[in-house]
């Protein structure tokens, strides 16, 4: 495939999307209202503590107490915070209206291995709401052998996300024996299949990871992927177009260097991405670094 066939894309915008009035209404409060403010999103996540358990907390031990996290999506102008139902419940009430939540409502611990990956509820749509946050956050584990029960859970979460009008966002997260016999979780394949995926199951946003093109892993890939030939801002745009008409927000995953990181958060909005979810790499560092590192993510989007 020529680098030529992907060209950029156009970033979606609300009117393009075929919303209720209550999505519409909470999704322009992360738009435009909080964090970037012109029509881009930058989150802050942090549902680590249940995915990952509390070894991210070690670089930076002040993060371990969400209040952190809180003051810093308050000070340095997030467009929202991701929380699990309990730390919602026990850190939100100080920063409600002033810190817009995203409120995740499955999860697991990566205790067991991810073979047969599977999040279980642990909140609902109805918490979100009376919690007053304005999004869901789902887990879906695109190619996971159970992803029979897995989509059949998301299809319930979506009827009554429509019906309470709140926008979902899906992490979409290849994972799987089968994903890993294809190539791994990162490759240019599952990434993008776990794009579309999102838009085909009706999620609003996607939240995906940046897609790798290794070349030791190429003949896994299958066709047409593994004669494909982009540099990474095509992948990134490719992905952003399998999406389709379903938002794309970028996640920085681990923490990387801040060029690395800024150049990575360059390419994912010059693609047309809506927005990025940057978790580690922010509050992984002390208060007055983490300001800084935000300022300057917002400063990019803000150039756009």
């Amino acid at each position: 495939m020529s680098p030529t066939m992907v060209k950029a894309n156009a970033r979606l915008t609300l009117d393009q999307m075929d919303l209720s009035t209550g999505k519409k209404a909470r999704l322009y409060r992360f738009l435009y209202e909080h964090g970037p403010g012109n029509g881009t999103m930058l989150f802050l996540p942090i549902d680590q503590g249940l995915e990952h358990g509390p070894l991210n907390f070690f670089e930076n031990p002040e993060s371990a107490d969400p209040d952190f996290q809180c003051r810093l999506a308050l000070e340095a102008g997030y467009s929202g915070i991701v929380f699990h139902i309990g730390l919602a419940e026990k850190y939100m009430k100080q920063y409600a209206g002033r810190v817009p939540l995203c409120l995740k409502i499955n999860g697991k611990t990566n205790v067991p291995s991810d073979d047969n990956a599977f999040s279980p509820l642990t909140g609902s749509v109805e918490d979100a709401v009376r919690l007053g946050a304005d999004a869901v956050g789902y887990t879906l584990y695109v190619g996971s052998p159970s992803q029979d029960r897995d989509i059949r859970q998301f299809n319930e979460v979506r009827k009554e996300a429509e019906r309470f009008g709140i926008p979902t966002i899906m992490w979409a997260y290849p994972r799987g024996t089968a994903i890993e016999a294809k190539g791994g979780r990162d490759s240019l394949y599952a990434v993008d299949y776990a794009a579309r995926v999102a838009c085909e199951l009706g999620a609003d946003v996607v939240k995906i990871n940046f897609p790798k093109i290794e070349s030791a892993q190429k003949d896994h890939y299958p066709k047409p992927y593994n004669t494909v030939d982009l540099g990474f801002e095509e992948t990134v745009q490719k992905v952003v177009r399998s999406a389709g008409r379903t938002m794309v927000l970028f996640s920085g995953g681990s923490k990387v260097g801040d060029e690395d990181l800024l150049s990575k958060a360059q390419t994912a909005m010059n693609a047309g991405a809506t927005g990025l979810i940057f978790g580690r790499n922010m509050w992984q560092r002390p208060m007055n670094e983490a300001l800084s590192i935000t300022a300057r993510v917002k400063d990019m989007m803000r150039s756009l």
